[in-house]
């Protein structure tokens, strides 16, 4: 680092005898006799380590080197003028090595190679300005992107709850479906089953009263049903079941009872009642003869008389009536012999 050059001479240099009075009429022993000293750099080493300026960027170089320049020019002219008014000899002034600031306003180096440093300070500057805008950029990207996640996350997961809730529902659905239809077979099952049952037991018990119950006549033709109408009947209708036979062909009876009435009846001809154990009676009309009295007991095929013509007739047959309970009016005869297991 080059020192500053050597100030200098004064132009005129005054003297003055020794106790010569030196302003304001005061003497100044302590003054002179002067001579002239110049610095150089082999007396004067540069203090290393002292006086050093912080390196600054950017414009803080352009100003600290000019505010430096200004006040080492001011120093000196100052040294010139003081030197000039004193009379004494001339100082030369040189300025300690100051690296950091030297080579700022060393006349060795142009003025211009502080750009670079400035140009480098605002690149610099320019790259941590860009640095902490993007630094800054990415985390604002960082909770978008976390919070749209986050976001998706609770999408997917509403989404799958409400598929499990519906798969759960369907399952649901179907088990009821399954059981419903389950519980409707076996239950036709069950009824079917029961019918079954029922009828089964209708046919047991219609086998057992065929036992115990016969056919009125045989070699027979039905040539007349229950309600049938016509003018032959006074009524209007036909109010019993007409099995035509030839004449003499015997009349049974159709279960056991008793014998409650046997003699002519006007338009039914010779009839006999048989009042069975349960109140009904059966009514055997039209006969051409009768075979029992009142009050005899009589079981099931037993011969109670014969058919004929007797009474409003057109040909011989026998008329069967049923009056449960004795009642007036008599119901189906055929419908009652097949509830009794028989099939006229």
């Amino acid at each position: 680092m080059a020192s500053n050059r050597p100030a200098p001479e004064a132009p005129f240099v005054p003297s003055r005898p020794t106790g010569e009075t030196f302003g304001h009429g005061t003497v100044r022993t302590d003054e002179g006799p002067w001579e002239e000293w110049n610095p150089t750099a082999e007396s004067v080493r540069p203090v290393r380590g002292k006086h050093r300026v912080a390196k600054q960027r950017g414009g803080g170089f352009a100003r600290s080197s000019t505010v430096l320049g200004v006040g080492v020019i001011a120093a000196v002219s100052a040294g010139g003028m003081a030197s000039a008014n004193t009379g004494k000899a001339p100082v030369s002034i040189s300025m300690p090595d100051l690296p950091n600031v030297g080579s700022l306003i060393s006349d060795d180096e142009p003025a211009q190679d502080a750009a670079p440093a400035l140009a480098s300070f605002g690149s610099e500057t320019t790259d941590t300005t860009t640095q902490a805008t993007a630094d800054a950029g990415e985390a604002l990207r960082s909770r978008i992107m976390a919070q749209a996640e986050s976001q998706q996350t609770q999408i997917e997961t509403k989404a799958k709850a409400a598929a499990e809730a519906a798969a759960a529902k369907a399952q649901a659905d179907a088990v009821a479906k399954a059981e419903k239809e389950a519980k409707a077979k076996a239950d036709a099952a069950k009824e079917k089953a029961a019918a079954a049952a029922k009828e089964k037991a209708e046919t047991a018990r219609l086998a057992e009263l065929a036992t115990q119950y016969t056919l009125p006549t045989s070699s027979y033709t039905i040539t007349s049903t229950f309600g049938q109408s016509g003018s032959m009947w006074s009524s209007g209708y036909h109010t019993g079941l007409d099995f035509a036979a030839p004449t003499g062909t015997l009349i049974k009876a159709v279960h056991s009872g008793t014998i409650t009435e046997a003699g002519w009846a006007g338009s039914y001809g010779y009839r006999t009642i048989l009042t069975l154990d349960d109140g009904t009676e059966l009514w055997f009309c039209h006969q051409s003869s009768i075979s029992v009295s009142v009050g005899q007991e009589v079981g099931t095929g037993d011969v109670i008389g014969r058919v004929g013509a007797t009474g409003n007739v057109t040909g011989p047959h026998l008329h069967l009536e049923v009056h449960p309970n004795g009642n007036s009016n008599g119901v189906d005869p055929g419908a009652w012999l097949r509830s009794m297991g028989l099939n006229p």
